[in-house]
């Protein structure tokens, strides 16, 4: 086992609510102990919760409202800051801070903003700040909202560089058949790939609580295990699921990361046509090949294209052979500024900095 690993815990209204109308605070403190135990453990913890709607609900006092998005958005925006100020309080009895994070479907398909909230998760776990996510609800439409909090969950795993995602529900993973009609239904302890047969055993939500069934989970666990990080259905009320899961412990159903987890990642979320193109010098064209290092302002000798932060560009040699494909740290304009230049210089010559690099070893496929 790793000394460090990075889980994303994400907890459905199920969850979160005991299958009752109202959050079940006593259930909710029992996972906030095993996270801080983890926490002080030098494991980093991110939560993807659900329940500001069910939170909302409890606050007004169980109001009744027209069927529509707006009141959906009205619990939402009600039960939002209500749901943030529990979590800071359970997580504040073990002197642990938390940050809140709100997002939506634009936030992590436009490149430039993708990566400022991978920079934001990122900033957070490195000062020890358990990052709090949710999707955006007050003001998502549907055409922005992820949709489920297990997807989302999906995507803040990648953010995060996650080792681990853990969707705790109210099931104790992935049965062959439904378990509730079929006493014969057994749990399916590992899972190598999800197929056309897996997804059809995942049946739909009947909590009527959350928006997020089986076939949800099994979703958010292929896109993970794309990106290289194994993926665990369990119950939240097992006693101990989350030091479990950071043991590596036999715990509900185990989707296993795929065996070549780096380069599919990188093609996964990188799969962009590349907006513009960089010619670097042979010293950074070995330094790429042969020590598998990030490229620096200083070892860049043209750019060619209009090209933002974020984007995926093309990186070439002095020959013009294609060398590798990654996203830039800086756009267009700060490149051609910053190009031949030392790394300690950017600030000084652009006025502000995203880092040292021009493109990280992280962000880059080499052809």
């Amino acid at each position: 086992m790793s000394s460090s690993q990075t889980l994303v815990v994400k907890l459905g209204t199920s969850v979160l609510t005991g299958g009752s109308r109202r959050l079940n605070r006593a259930h909710i403190v029992e996972l906030v102990r095993q996270c801080a135990q983890q926490h002080a453990a030098g494991h980093r913890i991110v939560i993807v919760t659900s329940g500001a709607m069910a939170a909302g609900r409890e606050h007004l006092g169980y109001p009744e409202l027209p069927p529509t998005i707006a009141s959906k958005q009205l619990l939402a925006a009600v039960g939002q800051s209500r749901l943030i100020q529990l979590w800071e309080q359970l997580f504040s009895i073990y002197g642990i801070h938390i940050g809140q994070m709100l997002l939506t479907r634009a936030d992590l398909e436009d490149r430039e903003r993708f990566l400022n909230a991978r920079d934001t998760l990122r900033a957070l776990l490195d000062n020890h700040i358990v990052p709090v996510i949710n999707e955006n609800d007050a003001v998502a439409t549907a055409e922005i909202k992820v949709g489920d909090n297990d997807n989302l969950s999906a995507l803040a795993a990648i953010l995060a560089g996650a080792d681990k995602l853990l969707l705790l529900t109210d099931q104790q993973g992935l049965f062959t058949a439904d378990p509730r009609s079929n006493p014969q239904a057994e749990l399916i302890n590992d899972v190598h790939s999800i197929d056309d047969a897996l997804r059809s055993l995942a049946g739909d939500s009947v909590s009527g609580l959350g928006t997020g069934g089986m076939a949800t989970k099994l979703q958010a666990a292929d896109v993970a295990c794309r990106a290289g990080i194994d993926t665990i259905i369990a119950a939240g009320s097992r006693p101990g699921v989350i030091s479990d899961v950071i043991a590596s412990q036999p715990v509900g159903t185990r989707f296993h990361a795929l065996q070549t987890p780096l380069e599919n990642r990188k093609r996964w979320i990188f799969g962009a046509p590349p907006a513009g193109e960089i010619t670097v010098d042979d010293g950074a064209l070995s330094a790429i090949l042969q020590r598998g290092s990030s490229l620096l302002p200083k070892g860049i000798r043209d750019i060619r294209g209009n090209f933002s932060r974020g984007e995926v560009i093309r990186i070439r040699s002095l020959e013009g052979r294609d060398v590798a494909h990654g996203v830039c740290r800086y756009n267009s304009d700060a490149m051609r500024m910053i190009a031949g230049h030392h790394s300690q210089q950017i600030g000084e010559i652009l006025g502000y900095e995203y880092g040292p690099v021009a493109v990280h070893r992280d962000d880059m496929i080499v052809s």
